[in-house]
């Protein structure tokens, strides 16, 4: 789960971690207000979305006067960001910034720690760092036994500063920012950049969170930040209904029983030069109602223009399976091709049960596939 960069903000300052004074507008007289109250010279206009890339796409803005504001906040809301339209912009301070780092605490899959993330060329895009010049990127595991201790805070605050007026002010930063990691179940804390100010002051003027979402019951606080994407909104509704679906944004519309044999399918799919639009594991039933909720959920996909329905029958048995989907599509109006493959207990009834139907039967997993992706080129 993501939140906005002023909800992210809040929990940093809560936390002990210096950020810039801002205020959150969602018209451009707010905005005029809000530069007003914090009587800087210069403010910074920016976009609040859930994706990265703002400053690129032109939501970020600096304006040195109420009319420049004005113009700013009134250009940047409802502006569309991959995707995203903006609603409201976050009204900063300007400052005076001698330097920029990028520091990051995630969770690291090699290692199965949390990980700290430091960089000398913060303010960029640092996923281009890593890739050109990944030796100005500087990793520490921590042990989630022994915590940001005073020693490996101050190593991670030395990886970045040679003056100890800012080594001991990011050691303390530091450790507040590993406390609030772990705190609130946290999958990413970043800070991009921390600025080094004019008078020596560290000082973060961005940041970034995401949240372990298995861990949200525990926070009632984060949750109710919550603004689900469509995408993620399906995803939820598929939870509630039983199913396990993660929508991917391809053409094949893939329904699978069985997590293992999902993964599979979309490795074939890929394989075969197609493009699966979605991970759906809809578990050993062949209940037609389950069925016709998760055909429903596929079909909703705008992008999926053929479903591939990949069934292993160990305890379900194709037949079952078979009668379920025949009984389903009577109440499903749909032109898009759906290829079936069948397999293991009863295979041979159900495929007999399906000859005749609209429905496309693959002989074998490797025949449903190519059949899958054939159809899916023709259209």
């Amino acid at each position: 789960m993501k939140v906005h960069e002023y909800q992210a903000k809040s929990f940093f300052a809560s936390y002990g971690v210096p950020v810039d004074r801002h205020a959150l507008c969602r018209t451009a007289e707010e905005a005029v207000a809000a530069y007003r109250e914090l009587g800087t010279g210069k403010a910074v206009v920016k976009a609040q979305v859930h994706t990265g890339g703002r400053g690129k796409a032109g939501g970020v803005k600096l304006g040195g006067s109420e009319d420049e504001i004005r113009r700013h906040a009134e250009a940047i809301l409802g502006m569309d960001i991959k995707g995203f339209t903006v609603d409201r912009v976050l009204v900063s301070e300007a400052v005076d910034i001698a330097a920029e780092y990028y520091v990051s605490i995630l969770v690291d899959r090699k290692s199965k720690c949390p990980m700290m993330m430091l960089s000398r060329s913060g303010g960029m895009d640092i996923e281009q760092v890593a890739r050109e010049t990944p030796e100005k990127i500087e990793k520490i595991v921590i042990d989630p036994v022994l915590g940001m201790t005073d020693f490996l805070a101050r190593q991670a605050a030395f990886k970045l500063f040679d003056d100890m007026v800012q080594v001991k002010q990011a050691t303390k930063i530091f450790q507040n920012l590993y406390r609030l990691f772990v705190e609130k179940d946290a999958s990413l804390v970043e800070i991009n950049p921390l600025v080094k100010l004019g008078d020596g002051t560290l000082k973060a003027i961005d940041a970034k969170m995401t949240f372990d979402d298995n861990a949200l019951f525990r926070h009632p606080d984060v949750k109710e930040l919550f603004e689900p994407t469509p995408e993620e909104r399906k995803e939820q509704e598929a939870k509630e209904k039983g199913f396990s679906y993660v929508n991917l944004g391809g053409k094949i519309g893939c329904m699978v029983n069985g997590a293992g044999l999902a993964m599979a399918t979309m490795d074939m799919i890929k394989l075969y030069g197609g493009e699966p639009a979605n991970f759906l594991d809809i578990g050993g039933s062949s209940n037609p109602e389950k069925i016709v909720e998760a055909m429903k959920l596929l079909l909703s996909d705008k992008h999926v223009n053929t479903v591939l329905i990949n069934i292993f029958g160990g305890i379900t048995r194709c037949d079952d399976v078979a009668k379920g989907l025949i009984e389903a599509f009577k109440t499903i109006e749909t032109d898009i091709p759906i290829v079936i493959r069948l397999t293991g207990t009863n295979e041979a009834e159900g495929r007999a049960l399906l000859q005749g139907t609209h429905f496309t039967v693959g002989t074998s997993m490797s025949d449903a596939g190519h059949k899958a992706v054939e159809l899916s080129k023709q259209h």
